[in-house]
């Protein structure tokens, strides 16, 4: 049995090396497909996750600086709650500063890294523990300030009733004093006014004629039972027949009245006293020209009061007289 060898022509050969050609085109072009889906999805797994990256530290910056401006605003309200948190404060500016001018430069940084916020996050969290101290001591200042303030009110209040007291005090003092003051007025007794004439040896003889009467001389005794040891001055006033007081001698002046106001008087006479003794007083006055006939009646006044007087009448004499 014969077998035939299959001849393969010069058409078949070239037609089975162009179909080899394109079968490895086909190959590269699919491989080369497959590498550019493979490459474009690596591109896009990467850009999504840059993209998630980026993401993520927006969101931790954004936080950093939510947390950042709560702090702030926290810092801000200790210097209206207290002024005397002022000082405080001031102790600590500087630290403070420098924290947050480094918070904020990191802040301020587009591509901050993530060590950078974490120092950021570190810095904010130490400014926190002073601001929280800070209102502790702010607490504890106001409750201070509000003792004080009770303390003040209860002081205000008792500084209110001792001053009522001791207006009251002032004033039961004050009429104390007037009491004792009107108390302490002496009295005057046993008032006599002897009109005298004076002879040539020196000699006094009673004489109630005007024209013949050299003096007049006034004894009283004076005497108060409560009255403090020391001198008083007692004011004479001579009532001549006019009605005018008698001013024409060397201690004549005024002196104020309780109830008459300022009068004119004839004669001061200081007194040494001692309480509840007995004082005789007396004294003797003769006008610049002579005496008129008519009555002289004599006030003794002290402490500005009335607490005495007596009146003697000189008689216009006869022809002879």
């Amino acid at each position: 049995m014969n077998t035939e060898t299959p001849v393969v022509t010069t058409n078949e050969k070239s037609k089975n090396l162009k179909n080899l050609i394109i079968g490895i085109l086909a190959a590269g072009v699919l491989i080369l497909a497959g590498f550019l889906v493979f490459n474009n999805n690596s591109a896009n797994k990467t850009l999504q996750d840059e993209q998630q990256q980026v993401a993520k530290a927006t969101s931790e910056k954004s936080d950093i600086q939510t947390s950042f401006d709560a702090s702030l605003a926290r810092l801000d309200s200790m210097s209206t709650v207290n002024t005397n948190m002022n000082a405080q404060l001031a102790a600590k500016d500087e630290e403070i500063a420098k924290m947050k001018s480094e918070i904020r430069s990191i802040l301020n940084k587009k591509n901050a890294t993530a060590s950078e916020l974490a120092r950021a996050r570190t810095l904010i969290a130490k400014l926190n523990g002073q601001i929280t101290d800070l209102q502790q001591q702010v607490a504890m200042l106001t409750s201070e300030n509000d003792s004080l303030k009770v303390e003040r009110t209860a002081l205000i209040y008792d500084k209110q009733t001792l001053t009522r007291n001791l207006d009251s005090t002032n004033v039961v003092k004050t009429n104390l004093e007037k009491k004792v003051d009107v108390a302490s007025t002496l009295n005057a007794s046993n008032i006599t006014i002897t009109p005298v004439k004076v002879k040539h040896n020196g000699k006094e003889k009673l004489n109630t004629t005007a024209k013949r009467v050299d003096k007049l001389i006034v004894s009283f005794d004076v005497n108060n039972r409560i009255i403090d040891p020391g001198t008083k001055d007692v004011y004479v006033v001579v009532v001549g027949p006019d009605g005018q007081p008698v001013t024409n001698t060397q201690n004549a002046g005024t002196f104020t009245t309780r109830e008459d106001g300022d009068k004119s008087f004839t004669a001061k006479l200081p007194v040494d006293l001692e309480t509840s003794k007995t004082k005789k007083v007396e004294f003797s006055f003769a006008p610049a020209s002579h005496f008129q006939k008519g009555n002289y009646t004599i006030k003794i006044y002290q402490n500005g009061f009335l607490i005495g007087q007596g009146t003697r009448e000189l008689k216009k004499g006869g022809l002879f007289s």
